[in-house]
C-alpha cells in the first residue's frame, strides 16, 4: 500500500538539511546516507548520494527521472552470483551438443 497523499513524500528531516546546506556550496561531495526509505523529492536532482545497500555505500547521482521514487530503489542488495554449477553443465553440454551436429552436418553437404 502507498502512502497517502495528504501525508506527502517521506523524506528523512537530516537528509533535508543536509541538501539545504549543499545549495549554497558550488564544490559539492556526495552526501552520505542511510535512509533508504527517503523518497526522491524535485531539490534532489543533480546531488550525489552514497546509499548505503547493508555492506557498502552505492554512488548514486540524483536525475529528474528518479523524482518519486525511493532512494533503496538504486542500491540493491542483493547481488545474483549465477545458477548452479549443474545448469552450467548442461547449458554447456547442450552447447556442445549443438555445434557437434552443425559440424556433421557441413561435413555431409561436402560430400
Amino acid at each position: 500500500m502507498s502512502r497517502s497523499v495528504w501525508k506527502g513524500p517521506f523524506v528523512d528531516p537530516s537528509l533535508l538539511k543536509k541538501v539545504e546546506k549543499l545549495k549554497g556550496q558550488s564544490n559539492v561531495a556526495p552526501i552520505k546516507t542511510w535512509s533508504r526509505k527517503s523518497t526522491i523529492i524535485p531539490d534532489f536532482i543533480g546531488i550525489s548520494f552514497l546509499i548505503y545497500n547493508g555492506k557498502k555505500f552505492i554512488p548514486i547521482k540524483i536525475s529528474e527521472e528518479m523524482v518519486g521514487h525511493k532512494l533503496g530503489e538504486f542500491s540493491p542488495t542483493r547481488q545474483f552470483h549465477g545458477h548452479t554449477p549443474a545448469d552450467k553443465k548442461a547449458a554447456q553440454d547442450a552447447k556442445l551438443s549443438t555445434s557437434s551436429k552443425a559440424k556433421q552436418g557441413s561435413a555431409n553437404a561436402k560430400k
